[in-house]
């Protein structure tokens, strides 16, 4: 398992290596004004809906019924795929038409704060209005790629954001071709969905499992999956609600509250794709296929193993974004138009996510227990709680942290979220907390004091050594960051687990499931 665990997570390094690339440009570019703000909700709009309808909701249901599918009838599973096809492609139809003819309204739902900035709500409107369709494109996408994880195919799903991040960057060098900034970026998305598309179809049909337009007849395949669509469509709607709120909240905040948010989100998102999304990318069809065999023991290892490889690789990134976030942020973007003031904003709003960094990155793992069960129903309970939690924290603290404020109570309600969904576990006997997990718990904790400390005493250091160099100050310092950070975890790694345990992985990615 952790040898696909490592493709999946080395191409989404990739991605996010480029998309940090792709961010840098869009700093130096748009900075943090009112033509950012309206991109990025124009970026944000299309992105909710997938993370609603595609990536969230939809993998949960349909990528358990079609290994259980293909593990009985590859016919079965091919006819099942052809009419969600069907389904899918003339529902995000139906609301790509829609979203165009009422874009106005619904700009005015998502960033109420641009009605008392004509000019910054009409530009978001029109770049909205292109890059609205990326959701049809990335949906499809989205169904393919379930498709080829089943078959053991994970490649081409984790390259595609790779266009995301190439194309934008592409259309920025040639903004001059465009009306503005703002538009080029927008079409580099509309571009990326194209390309993306034609990467996961070519792979489906090489593989011959590309779905086609049939018939729709709702038999009982279809109406499993969509009983199972509708608690995980509910379940994923709860964490984009959030996300929803930051964005209409900091449209009432002063201009550049949204890329401060957009910008600390990006970094806090490095781990959460390449660790926490890629276990759940592979874990989920791991522990649906150890079910179909009655493997109730590996399907147990299979979590088990996800937790400390998720914990191993995020604890590092929680760290150095609570001790040293401005310098990340200056060595990452304050150059061109993205000032120093614009860099120290953003990194209190990384700090602030990373308290919940923990949780962003493990939930997916959690949630797989269910969805590979085919239980989508129960992780909606904790996820509503935890959406409830975060709202009303967010209106009770924008007022005195703004955009910080936001960011914070994001992470409060993911942990809220996380503990419910383990305690539901452990209530139904799908998951066990006993005293070895308690111990390698603590011992992560303690790694993490002691990265955080070595990094907050590097830093202090750097600021006084490199304090004379007018050019690459904060890269160099943090390119010093990096490499202490690494010396000191792997020790201390070391020291509390012991080769034995470190060894354990090696085998475990060389041997496979």
């Amino acid at each position: 398992m952790l040898g696909r665990i490592f493709t999946v997570g080395g191409y989404t390094l990739l991605s996010r290596l480029t998309g940090f690339a792709r961010d840098i440009m869009l700093a130096a570019i748009l900075g943090a004004g009112p033509v950012a703000d309206a991109f990025f909700v124009a970026l944000r709009l299309p992105n909710h809906f997938r993370a609603i309808f595609a990536e969230g909701a939809f993998n949960a249901a349909f990528v358990p019924a079609y290994a259980h599918l293909h593990g009985k009838s590859e016919t079965s599973a091919k006819l099942f795929a052809d009419r969600i096809f069907t389904l899918l492609f003339a529902a995000q139809v139906v609301l790509l038409v829609a979203a165009w003819v009422f874009m106005p309204e619904v700009i005015a739902i998502l960033a109420p704060g641009f009605k008392d900035d004509p000019a910054r709500g009409e530009l978001a409107i029109s770049l909205t209005r292109i890059t609205f369709p990326y959701l049809l494109l990335i949906t499809l996408v989205t169904l393919y790629g379930g498709m080829l994880n089943v078959m053991h195919r994970f490649a081409s799903a984790a390259a595609a954001p790779i266009f995301l991040n190439l194309s934008m960057m592409a259309t920025l060098a040639l903004a001059a071709f465009f009306p503005g900034a703002g538009y080029a970026a927008a079409w580099g998305v509309l571009l990326a969905g194209i390309l993306e598309f034609l990467l996961l179809a070519g792979d489906a049909a090489k593989t011959g499992i590309l779905p086609k337009f049939a018939s729709i007849k709702f038999d009982e395949d279809v109406r499993a999956f969509f009983r199972a669509l509708g608690p995980a469509t509910v379940g994923s709607m709860g964490t984009q609600i959030a996300l929803f709120a930051d964005t209409i909240i900091a449209t009432f905040l002063p201009a550049g509250a949204l890329s401060a948010l957009y910008y600390a989100d990006r970094l806090n998102q490095l781990p959460i794709g390449v660790i926490g999304i890629a276990i759940g990318t592979v874990l989920l069809p791991e522990m649906s296929r150890r079910l179909a065999a009655n493997d109730i023991t590996g399907v147990s290892a299979a979590q088990r193993r996800a937790f400390e490889f998720s914990l191993l690789f995020s604890v590092p990134f929680v760290a150095a974004f609570l001790t040293v976030p401005d310098v990340i942020m200056r060595a990452m973007f304050a150059r061109g138009a993205f000032s120093n003031a614009d860099a120290v904003a953003a990194g209190a709003t990384l700090a602030a996510y990373a308290i919940g960094l923990i949780p962003f990155v493990t939930i997916r793992s959690a949630v797989a227990t269910f969805y590979a069960r085919q239980d989508t129903a129960t992780p909606v309970k904790a996820a509503l709680t935890g959406v409830a939690v975060n709202v009303a924290l967010k209106v009770a603290l924008m007022g005195a942290l703004a955009q910080i404020g936001l960011a914070l109570a994001t992470a409060i309600g993911a942990w809220v979220n996380l503990l419910l969904v383990l305690a539901f576990a452990m209530r139904a006997g799908y998951l066990e907390l006993d005293r070895a997990w308690m111990t390698s718990l603590a011992k992560f904790a303690a790694a993490g004091i002691v990265l955080g400390a070595a990094l907050w005493a590097t830093a202090r250091f750097a600021n006084v050594y490199f304090a004379q160099m007018h050019t690459f100050r904060d890269e160099t310092a943090l390119a010093l960051l990096i490499v202490t950070g690494a010396f000191v975890y792997g020790v201390v790694i070391m020291l509390l687990f012991g080769r034995g345990w470190i060894f354990s992985l090696l085998r475990d990615r060389r041997s496979g499931p």
